[in-house]
């Protein structure tokens, strides 16, 4: 059996963690949390995979280390990157959470690549202890090479048994379009856009019935880049699914400490400015706003 590329560029550690090496740069992974509603209280439903890339032990933006990658090797760092969160995942995330990971659509530019890919990623997953159905494919807003592969790539997810989640859906026509076309089960909202639409009473009551005809649908939706109380409270008002931002927790880099989650322990539900992590702003940063306007604490 062949060595994948991804784990041809890892490095083990003793805690259980790896790193990735990518010519000049160090690359490890950060989860941030993503919780649910649930009966009043927010519970660590699953985690996001984010990348952290180091050169001569200095942090670097994921955006500058991905604008230096040349496109021949963009399918590479990719599984890369993949292998990096999933061995990392299985090595200290709680065992029930779901696992969130960004595909780029544009390197899959036909089913046989999608599907060589994905083998690799069931070895890696296998390894990791990592049950397939935890995993949630995040298909970000790269442009495909064509409509009719960005399909066979999402088919072949499927086929895998995986779920899928469209991200950063927006105000954008060809957003909606891509829902109709790929029938995601989750649909990350941008977070600039749904945070306009809280100021005010009629965006606020677009958003929640983009919300419900989701949940009509059975496509649940994440509210993510949170950062104040207040979007919190409008975000459970709309009824969304899940939330993600600093308001609740920042990414930690793996080894993280969110293993205590998988032990029933949750935010409380009454301050939701809570810190789900040590990192975690603590208080409110502004007062609560409903439709735009002030109301009490």
């Amino acid at each position: 059996m062949s060595r994948s590329i991804g784990l041809a560029h890892i490095i083990r550690h003793d805690d259980g963690t790896s790193t990735g090496v990518w010519g000049i740069y160090t690359l490890q992974s950060a989860f941030q949390p993503i919780f649910a509603f649930k009966e009043g209280k927010l519970s660590v439903a699953a985690f996001e995979g984010l990348i952290r890339p180091f050169r001569d032990g200095e942090p670097q933006s994921p955006a500058a280390f991905f604008g230096t990658c040349p496109a021949a090797d963009r399918l590479h760092i990719e599984a890369l990157t993949r292998t990096l969160h999933l061995l990392n995942a299985g090595a200290c995330l709680p065992q029930e959470a779901s696992i969130f990971i960004n595909f780029d659509p544009s390197v899959f530019t036909d089913r046989g690549i999608a599907d060589k890919a994905l083998r690799d990623m069931r070895l890696v997953l296998h390894e990791a202890g990592i049950d397939p159905r935890r995993i949630v494919c995040e298909v970000t807003e790269q442009k495909s090479a064509s409509q009719e592969a960005l399909y066979d790539f999402v088919e072949a997810l499927r086929a895998n048994g995986f779920r899928i989640a469209v991200d950063d859906y927006g105000a954008d026509e060809s957003d909606i379009h891509r829902i109709k076309e790929l029938k995601p089960d989750i649909v990350k909202f941008d977070a600039q856009w749904i945070t306009h639409l809280m100021e005010s009473g009629a965006g606020f009551a677009l958003l929640t019935a983009m919300v419900k005809g989701f949940e009509t649908q059975s496509i649940h939706t994440v509210f993510e880049g949170l950062e104040e109380g207040w979007q919190l409270e409008l975000a459970e008002k709309a009824g969304a699914s899940m939330v993600q931002g600093y308001v609740l927790a920042r990414p930690e880099l793996a080894p993280t400490s969110f293993r205590v989650f998988g032990q029933g322990v949750q935010p409380p539900a009454e301050e939701s400015t809570a810190a789900a992590s040590p990192a975690a702003p603590a208080t409110r940063s502004r007062p609560a706003r409903v439709f735009g306007r002030k109301v009490a604490p």
